[in-house]
C-alpha cells in the first residue's frame, strides 16, 4: 500500500518532539527569565531566550499568526512529500521526518506561548541562541543533502 510505505520512519517524530518538549520545559523552569548558566566554559552556555521570529529572530516584528501559518504549511509540505513519494531513499526519508519533528516542536511553542523557547548558546562563536528542535531540523536537512549527494555519486559511478 502506497500510504503505508510513505509512512516508514514516522516514529522519528515521537522522540524528536518529546525530547524537544522535555528540554525546553526544563530550560524554562531553570533559566527563565533571562537566566544564563555556563555548561562548558568558553564553549557552551544555557541562556533562556524567547524567540518571536524565525531563524536568528528574523521577522520578529511580524504578526505571530504569519509564522504559525508558515511553519504549519512547511510541515504539511514535508509530510505531503513523504506520503506521496514512498520510494524516497531511507536516509532522505529520515532527514525529512527529523525536519517535520523539529518543525512540530517549534510550532508547539508558537501555539502555546506565542514564541519559541531557545536556550542553547555557543560561546566560542557569535551565533544565535537555539533549541533542540532547531538542531533536529538542521541535522535532518544535512541528511537530506547527504542523501542527494550519495544518489548523484551512485549515478555517476555506477
Amino acid at each position: 500500500m502506497k500510504l503505508k510505505r510513505g509512512c516508514r520512519l514516522w516514529w522519528l517524530i515521537v522522540p524528536v518532539v518529546a525530547l524537544d518538549r522535555l528540554l525546553k520545559r526544563a530550560a524554562a523552569a531553570a533559566l527563565a527569565p533571562a537566566g544564563v548558566r555556563t555548561a562548558i566554559s568558553g564553549v557552551l552556555s544555557w541562556a533562556y531566550a524567547e524567540n518571536r521570529g524565525t531563524a536568528f529572530s528574523m521577522l520578529s516584528d511580524r504578526a505571530p499568526w504569519l509564522l504559525v501559518a508558515l511553519t504549519g504549511a512547511l510541515i504539511a509540505g514535508v509530510l505531503g512529500y513523504l506520503l506521496t513519494h514512498p520510494d524516497t531513499p531511507t536516509l532522505e526519508r529520515a532527514g525529512l521526518w527529523l525536519i517535520a519533528g523539529g518543525g512540530l516542536g517549534n510550532l508547539w511553542d508558537r501555539l502555546a506561548y506565542g514564541f519559541v523557547i531557545d536556550f542553547i548558546r555557543l560561546d566560542f562563536v557569535r551565533f544565535a541562541v537555539f533549541n533542540p528542535a532547531d538542531v533536529f531540523v538542521c541535522v535532518g536537512a544535512g541528511l537530506v543533502v547527504l542523501s542527494v549527494i550519495l544518489a548523484e555519486w551512485r549515478k555517476a559511478h555506477g
